[in-house]
């Protein structure tokens, strides 16, 4: 039975097999980078996402600085587990705003993705202030300082303007009024609420954390909460998957 030696030309010659793995890596590359060049998107457009307003990124920003994604994941697998635990599995479109991504990498606390809605205000803010209160066996650390930090304005209409450079859509409006929308979407019932509204429709308008006397971080960061995973309507792909 004769036998294939073709291929010790490259294990007897480091060079040569060298060469080999520059012309195989750069064909692979070519093939995944090339149709960046002529795609418009590689993410399918997705009915009702829209960009943060400028309080709910405000509390995305806090959610960083605080590590929470650190221990909790914003991903659903489309696994049967994650499914019910969960709800749909996440859409590439949900984090086309997002800069950087909450992905994660661990699920020490449970996915997040789906948690706007789920829980009242009042419960988001007093599981941040002592989460054992409401969850006992909790190992997460609690967050009181959130409600008593004033929430700081200075920067957020360069936040919203450096986002417009990179891609999310927001309006030269909303980034020139970026400072009283962040305040009017926590203080219902006043002239910069209704503005807010004007600019942001679909967005939620209230006191998150219960206290009408100033905006805070733990306004900022309920507000975040809540928008997770109800910007789209999934039950259209319920639809469209019963269907088949």
């Amino acid at each position: 039975m004769s036998v294939w030696k073709k291929h010790e030309v490259f294990e007897k010659n480091s060079f040569v097999l060298l060469i080999g793995i520059l012309v195989m890596v750069a064909i692979g590359g070519l093939v995944e980078i090339a149709p960046l060049f002529y795609l418009k998107s590689t993410i399918e457009k997705t009915e009702g996402m829209r960009p943060y307003t400028p309080l709910e990124l405000a509390g995305r920003d806090i959610y960083i600085r605080e590590g929470c994604y650190t221990c909790h994941s914003q991903m659903v697998r489309p696994m049967r587990d994650e499914l019910e635990r969960y709800g749909h599995f996440s859409l590439a479109a949900e984090s086309m705003y997002d800069h950087p991504f909450q992905w994660g990498s661990k699920r020490t606390g449970p996915d997040l993705a789906r948690v706007g809605g789920k829980y009242s205000d009042a419960w988001h803010v007093e599981h941040l202030r002592d989460p054992r209160s409401l969850v006992p066996a909790s190992i997460m650390p609690g967050y009181p300082f959130l409600a008593e930090n004033k929430l700081n304005t200075r920067d957020i209409k360069a936040q919203l303007s450096v986002n417009t450079v990179i891609g999310v859509p927001y309006s030269e409006d909303q980034v020139d009024n970026a400072k009283s929308d962040i305040l009017g979407q926590a203080s219902p019932d006043t002239d910069a609420a209704y503005a807010f509204e004007e600019r942001y429709p679909t967005a939620l308008i209230r006191d998150f954390d219960g206290n009408p006397a100033e905006v805070t971080e733990m306004d900022a960061l309920v507000a975040y909460l809540q928008v997770l995973g109800t910007m789209v309507d999934f039950s259209i792909y319920d639809d469209k998957a019963n269907s088949r």
